[in-house]
């Protein structure tokens, strides 16, 4: 142990850190503790066998497009009608859902992106706001608003939150890449999820850095720590048309396969789906490590594509290649891409013009995979 300077006056560590101790009757703060004699031992319960834990944190990494907020949605979806998931394995605890999205609207995406995953929409509940008068006036909320979230989950009787995405909820003040900041702030989340036996899904993006999977979730490392399961959505490196979901950490339960899914049009509702696929032979290493420049380049232009051609619809080719050239792809790589997607072309009018949709057929889709 080490030695103190006698009499030196230390100050109190801040009441976050202090947690449940309490102060002695010699003034001095003593730990609070238990026999472990006294412990009930508990087997953990799971939302998705081995993949989702109930009362727990769990995050989901990716990138842009690789549809990390159309799968958390239809994971909800599976939650709320108590269905089966893509290993075939049933959720055995169905319930409501409650979702915390700062990027996609609720009417034109989130919406129509559960009718399409097959929710049940009475059981999704979409946090819009904190109210601060009784006019009904609303402020955005953020996780410093804890006790609200627990209100709303006991009230609902909520399986699962949804926060997408992390970084869009942290308070005021709070450094994502503190790791200090970031587990205050995670420690009453997670304690949240045990007292309710809700579990607590976490969406960010990727960095940009390069290494070890678990370093390129935005923030601190400290975020995927305090989670006990992480996953990570990204591009099939063999197939550009393919995504996979891979386990990243998991510290309940034995590595679990990795899972190949595409994003596929609904045309009644106008967003993408998941359509899963099968198992997949990628690790998270696999599919973040580094590729050379050009194939890097392809892969992010087919990923741009297929995206504006889902939002977009049947549009003029030249229409495609203009956004694609403002966000930085080439002609020839666009060019390249709509022939890796199949995509159809339909010759108009005179003098001719080209229009671009994504093939209607999801096997045409798979024709060109195999």
């Amino acid at each position: 142990m080490p030695d103190f300077p006698h009499g030196k006056d230390y100050p109190d560590p801040p009441d976050w850190q202090v947690g449940e101790s309490h102060a002695a009757s010699n003034g001095h703060r003593e730990f609070s503790s238990i026999r472990m004699s006294d412990v009930q031992p508990e087997h953990v319960s799971w939302l998705w066998a081995d993949r989702i834990p109930l009362g727990k944190l769990v995050t989901l990494d990716g990138d842009p497009g690789v549809g990390k907020s159309t799968l958390a949605l239809t994971f909800g979806a599976v939650v709320t009608t108590g269905g089966m998931w893509p290993d075939t394995t049933r959720c055995d605890y169905p319930g409501d859902v409650i979702l915390l999205s700062a990027e996609d609207g609720l009417a034109d995406t989130i919406r129509p992106r559960l009718d399409a995953a097959g929710a049940d929409v009475t059981r999704v509940h979409a946090v819009q706001g904190v109210p601060i008068d009784d006019k009904g006036t609303l402020r955005s909320p953020t996780l410093v608003d804890i006790e609200e979230l627990r209100q709303l989950v006991e009230d609902t009787q909520a399986r699962l939150v949804i926060i997408d995405v992390l970084m869009a909820y942290l308070p005021t003040g709070v450094d994502a890449h503190k790791d200090q900041d970031i587990r205050r702030v995670l420690a009453r989340l997670s304690a949240l999820a045990e007292s309710t036996g809700c579990s607590i899904l976490l969406l960010r993006h990727l960095n940009k850095g390069k290494g070890d999977a678990l370093y390129r979730g935005g923030g601190s490392i400290g975020i995927v720590g305090a989670a006990r399961v992480g996953l990570l959505a990204a591009t099939d490196p063999d197939d550009g048309d393919m995504r996979v979901l891979a386990p990243l950490k998991n510290n309940l339960a034995a590595p679990t396969p990795s899972l190949t899914y595409r994003l596929v049009p609904d045309d009644l509702r106008g967003v993408g789906r998941v359509q899963w696929v099968g198992e997949s032979a990628h690790n998270a290493g696999d599919l973040l490590a580094p590729r050379d420049d050009e194939q890097l380049a392809a892969t992010e232009a087919q990923e741009w594509l297929e995206d504006y051609l889902t939002q977009e619809g049947r549009c003029p080719s030249r229409d495609a290649k203009a956004e694609g050239r403002k966000v930085g792809h080439s002609q020839s790589s666009i060019d390249r891409a709509a022939r890796k997607l199949r995509v159809d072309f339909e010759p108009v009018g005179f003098p001719r013009q080209t229009y671009w949709s994504l093939p209607q057929s999801p096997q045409s889709r798979q024709d060109s995979h195999e």
